[in-house]
């Protein structure tokens, strides 16, 4: 009886690991599974934003999946959320380098995130497209496996102290920062450009992401009194101070970056925002045709309006998905490697987008962005482009 239970144990063993061994093999797809990741805030105060970028490049993926399919391999989507904070970009980074069926990823949405977490990326020289992350030191750093689509923001910057001091005639400003490397980043380059071109700076005051009362910093601008107040940083905390400056009293005009553009706005300060200007890399989609086909399909697909940078999540994925392809045409046929990917990613050259044309330089900057001026005429999203600046007059 024992030696039947050996046997049979033994038995049991031989088949559980052949079946192991299959599917190691073959898998879903096996060695043909070709994965690309998105890594975006999906849960905390940034998920709107976070899930619209996810969602954008989700749909670039579904749709070409036949094609793939056609060469032989299985695309599949690996959504990952950073939560908006490094050290959890980092983990994710970290966890999708292991995986080798991972041949590019789509993100991030926060800066401050993406350089640290694109530091992993370059380890396995994992090819990373960024949809929004407009900090210089994202692609300054010189890494051969980070590109972005979207502007730098030593171009927004400059192109929204042109437009706040040559456009809406705001001779002195008043700066406030959420103390992140994207928010204190634009704003610094703001500050740089507004004082070149005669504006005064009154007051510049860091706040703390997270925190809804802002009070003191507001009874500074008061004292102040400047013409303009730039903000740098992103949407909960923008519109907040958009919300309580009205509040106040505090007649002022506010002008952010593209942190600034979110239906959520909207949402946050009402009413309030209505006069407020911001810069960004995208504008309405729906003012193309093709924009306007992609916003249908997105609200039939997920039941809401598409966000600004919903078709920069689109795009991102199509271009590095137009790198893959590229990458297994170059490997005649076969799956091709990280190295390939990241090489054929960055040959990037008159890609037509839905939001933006892509034609990569030397530092994965993409020189056919362009930062566009908006302003809420209403309390409606999506706002109303002012001025169309092309980014390249300010690119180094």
């Amino acid at each position: 009886m024992k030696k039947l239970l050996i046997v049979f144990l033994t038995l049991t063993l031989v088949v559980a690991a052949a079946g192991c061994g299959a599917q190691g093999s073959s898998g879903s797809g096996g060695g043909n599974v070709i994965k690309v990741a998105t890594v975006t805030p999906l849960s905390g105060s940034q998920a709107a934003v976070g899930e619209s970028i996810k969602n954008g490049a989700q749909m670039a993926l579904e749709e070409r999946k036949e094609e793939f399919k056609a060469l032989g391999f299985d695309l599949q989507i690996a959504p990952q959320d950073d939560q908006a904070d490094p050290k959890v970009g980092v983990t994710v980074a970290q966890k999708l380098i292991v995986d080798d069926n991972i041949l590019a990823v789509v993100g991030h949405w926060n800066s401050g995130v993406a350089i640290p977490s694109s530091e992993v990326y370059a380890q396995k020289n994992l090819a990373m497209v960024s949809p929004a992350n407009t900090a210089v030191d994202v692609t300054e750093r010189n890494l051969g496996n980070v590109n972005r689509i979207c502007i730098r923001d030593d171009a927004q910057g400059p192109a929204g102290a042109d437009f706040a001091y040559n456009e809406l005639g705001a001779k002195t400003g008043f700066i406030i920062h959420d103390k992140t490397t994207y928010g204190q980043g634009v704003a610094d380059e703001w500050k740089n450009r507004y004082e070149t071109i005669g504006g005064k700076l009154l007051g510049y005051e860091g706040i703390t992401a997270g925190e809804s009362d802002f009070s003191a910093v507001e009874e500074l601008v008061r004292a102040a009194g400047p013409d303009i107040v730039y903000f740098g940083g992103i949407y909960p905390e923008g519109s907040l101070l958009i919300k309580q400056l009205k509040e106040k009293g505090i007649d002022v005009k506010f002008m952010g970056a593209d942190g600034m553009d979110s239906a959520e706005v909207i949402t946050i300060a009402g009413d309030s925002a209505i006069g407020t200007y911001y810069t960004s890399a995208a504008a309405d989609i729906n003012s193309t045709p093709e924009g306007k086909a992609f916003a249908d399909k997105y609200t039939e697909k997920f039941g809401k309006q598409p966000q600004a940078y919903s078709g920069y999540g689109y795009d991102a994925m199509n271009v590095a998905l137009d790198g893959i392809l590229k990458a297994i045409n170059d490997n005649s046929g076969e799956k091709p490697t990280r190295d390939q990917v990241t090489a054929a990613v960055r040959t990037t050259s008159g890609f037509v987008g839905v939001s933006t044309n892509v034609t990569f330089d030397d530092k994965g900057d993409n020189t056919e962005a362009t930062v566009y001026a908006l302003t809420f005429k209403e309390a409606a999203y999506p706002s109303s482009v002012v001025k169309m600046i092309p980014a390249g007059e300010y690119l180094k």
